[in-house]
């Protein structure tokens, strides 16, 4: 069962979103927060896989509690279920350590397929996200020479792997595109992320643009 805390400070939506998550038998509802506050003390105690965060809380918003969450109780990964996609709010809830960052406009399908993509310690961004990441990222890169060293002990297939990470791709659209097994692209990631000392994709997308791995063309 994947462990899920809903934190959003409107009833209706936390009601809404308990009914549709346990109309799936592999998600269990731990608790429910109305604040970031609240969602902080429950998470700790409560120790659920995934709660999904709301940004605009009172008491303390979803971004500073994720950033609080990030550092008491690091295995708890943050799902932002928000209605606003401002750069602000993306970006700082990335750099606070949510593994993923989804619109409320979202079909039902999509929120329960995320859920299950964080518990299991991958990240996810929808798509529209995804490319104002690239886009913010391709527009200052700053290679370093740190993680330039860390891109040589990549294989050149590692090095494929990451250019379409960084793209957006699934591991599915990875495999398609480079013709080999999803078994063996999950691989490929494992090993990307272990070498370069990365928590997830976002992280990864985040490292290559930081390193000139790959710029959108114009």
């Amino acid at each position: 069962m994947t462990r899920v805390l809903i934190a959003d400070d409107d009833h209706l939506m936390r009601a809404g979103l308990i009914e549709l998550l346990t109309a799936d038998p592999g998600i269990e509802i731990t608790g429910q927060a109305a604040t970031g506050r609240e969602a902080v003390e429950r998470a700790g105690r409560l120790t659920p896989d995934v709660v999904l965060m709301d940004v605009r809380m009172p008491d303390l918003d979803g971004i500073a509690a994720t950033r609080q969450l990030s550092r008491t109780a690091p295995d708890v990964k943050i799902l932002i279920l928000t209605t606003f996609e401002q750069d602000d709010y993306i970006f700082g809830a990335l750099r606070a350590g949510a593994s993923g960052f989804l619109l409320k406009r979202a079909r039902p399908e999509e929120l329960i397929a995320a859920v299950h993509t964080v518990a299991a310690g991958d990240s996810l961004l929808s798509p529209s996200v995804t490319r104002r990441v690239i886009d913010r990222l391709a527009q200052q890169p700053v290679p370093d020479l740190a993680g330039q060293s860390r891109l040589s002990t990549l294989t050149v297939r590692e090095r494929e792997t990451l250019e379409l990470i960084a793209k957006g791709l699934s591991n599915r659209e990875i495999a398609a595109a480079l013709v080999v097994e999803e078994s063996t692209t999950r691989t490929h990631v494992k090993r990307i992320l272990m070498k370069l000392g990365l928590r997830d994709r976002v992280q990864a997308v985040i490292f290559a643009y930081e390193n000139g791995i790959n710029h959108p063309r114009p």
